[in-house]
């Protein structure tokens, strides 16, 4: 096992080096000024295109889509995930964050249209995704297949077996936290509720991510509302402590920026998926006139994953003070009190706690330790929350690995291919709960970075099609008219189901 995890370690220190940190910042960049900045341009159209539409008998409507791909981008990185970047990086990971989500969102706009624009239609169900638009994309057919394999075994590796070994681990540490209920049975009751679902297809997951989601969402960000408004006067010291130590201008922090960066980068990158290739999943299962329509649906859900979800978390952690930062020598810079002592040493914590004991320390009387033990509030609130956040993860991770497996087998949504994914889902869920929470995220960067890196050059490659389709949208608005893609007129190619099903309709 020690030489597994050192060879994980290993790998991961070439995967997210700092080429893959600037190329993700690079492209968000390019793409943004490309598309002349639509992320504040077009936002009432993101609002607009989010509600349009209605499911048929072979898609899920946009807002099913959103809710699927937040499934997906809101899980255990939302919690546990800032929590880490503020150890890591200190509070100015938390700006990186919200760069690479408004950079990111370009990323996503050109992720998703191009999943709606090369989709296809098999045995009555919309499927789409990187493997699909590459395969299409790519001028050279066979360079094209053999890429799209890649990320396509890639992908399935990744969402079915590396990826939910995070959210479980996360959940049964939270479970564990709140109501003492050892991560075995955890893992056990995690494993059948997914297997429940997931045999139920994508109608089922989009049902349950359109009514969990939200709910959840809504109420988390409720709770840290209160907590800031409980605190209001020490908002502007929260955010000019984010804002100066981001660039290292805190003498504290100055020494770390360049693991600022890096972690705020990586966990936003985690958390909003941006570019990484698994939003595009959803989104091409979506019922829409228009491929940009899903684009801007896609782009906005970036926003509500990291600027919403992702800042309720932090703002709760760095306004009530429960946090910590460790130096590039390991030592703590700053002492939060998030910790337990073990043989006399102090021991920090990691992960989902900080949110917890911010929570505590809030709605406490302050006469509460929170270096005992101590279960208040918090802890059961967030473990229900990191439930439900990272369970409809699980969901969503499952559909993208399936919709990989259907694309390598042609579809054959029967087969046994098909089956061997949701036990070996099942079965990366209950090992995820019971094995170290260090391996687990380690797992999970990994796949992470292999995404990133095969989906971000495939759409650098691909992009005028995309481009082309946001051009095409709102050159439709102006004249007023609700936009209709046609491929034909826009010069694209192998844009099958918009040519030969959709158009003729």
């Amino acid at each position: 096992m020690e030489y597994f995890e050192g060879f994980v370690k290993a790998a991961n220190s070439i995967i997210w080096s700092n080429a893959l940190i600037f190329l993700l910042l690079l492209t968000g960049i390019y793409f943004s000024v490309r598309m002349r900045f639509f992320q504040v341009r077009l936002i009432k159209d993101m609002f607009k295109t989010m509600l349009e539409g209605d499911k048929s008998a072979a898609g899920i409507s946009s807002f099913q889509a959103l809710a699927v791909s937040l499934s997906g981008r809101v899980g255990t990185g939302n919690i546990a995930g800032v929590a880490t970047a503020i150890f890591i990086g200190g509070p100015g990971a938390v700006f990186w964050m919200w760069a690479v989500a408004f950079l990111g969102s370009g990323s996503a706009f050109v992720e998703s249209a191009l999943a709606q624009i090369y989709k296809r239609k098999e045995q009555g169900q919309y499927r789409g995704g990187p493997a699909f638009y590459i395969e299409k994309g790519f001028k050279n057919k066979k360079a094209g297949k053999i890429y799209a394999t890649v990320f396509a075994v890639s992908t399935i590796l990744a969402c079915g077996l590396l990826l939910p070994g995070v959210q479980s681990n996360s959940i049964a540490a939270a479970v564990k936290s709140a109501f003492n209920v050892q991560h075995m049975y955890t893992g056990i009751l995690l494993a059948v509720l997914l297997g429940l679902i997931i045999f139920g297809g994508i109608r089922s997951i989009a049902k349950v991510a359109e009514f969990v989601v939200p709910f959840m969402a809504l109420a988390y960000i409720i709770v840290a509302v209160v907590i800031v408004a409980m605190n209001y006067d020490k908002v502007p010291g929260v955010l000019s402590l984010i804002f100066s130590s981001a660039f290292g201008a805190r003498e504290t922090f100055a020494g770390i920026i360049g693991a600022m960066i890096t972690i705020g980068v990586k966990r936003g990158v985690y958390s909003n998926e941006a570019g990484q290739g698994t939003g595009p999943h959803p989104a091409a299962a979506a019922e829409v006139t228009h491929p940009a329509k899903q684009g801007l649906v896609q782009a906005f859900s970036v926003y509500i994953d990291t600027l919403f979800v992702c800042s309720a978390t932090a703002f709760m952690i760095l306004i009530t003070g429960m946090y910590n930062v460790k130096g590039a020598d390991g030592s703590l810079l700053v002492d939060g009190g998030v910790y337990h002592v073990q043989d006399g040493v102090k021991q920090v914590e990691g992960s989902a706690i900080y949110t917890q004991a911010a929570i505590d320390k809030a709605f406490s009387s302050g006469q509460q330790s929170f270096h005992e033990g101590y279960v208040g509030m918090g802890s059961y609130f967030v473990a229900v929350a990191l439930f439900f956040f990272a369970f409809t993860t699980l969901m969503a991770y499952y559909y993208i690995a399936e919709t990989n497996v259907t694309y390598i087998t042609r579809n054959k949504a029967g087969s046994v291919p098909v089956f061997l994914l949701k036990i070996a889902i099942m079965a990366a869920v209950f090992f995820g709960c019971i094995r170290t929470a260090t391996i687990a995220w380690d797992l999970g960067d990994m796949g992470v970075g292999i995404m990133a890196w095969l989906n971000v050059i495939a759409i650098i490659i691909l992009q005028k099609p995309a481009l082309l389709s946001l051009k095409d949208y709102e050159k439709q608005k102006k004249k007023g008219k609700d936009p209709v893609f046609d491929p034909v007129v826009l010069g694209i190619k192998n844009a099958d189901f918009w040519e030969h099903e959709y158009v003729k309709k």
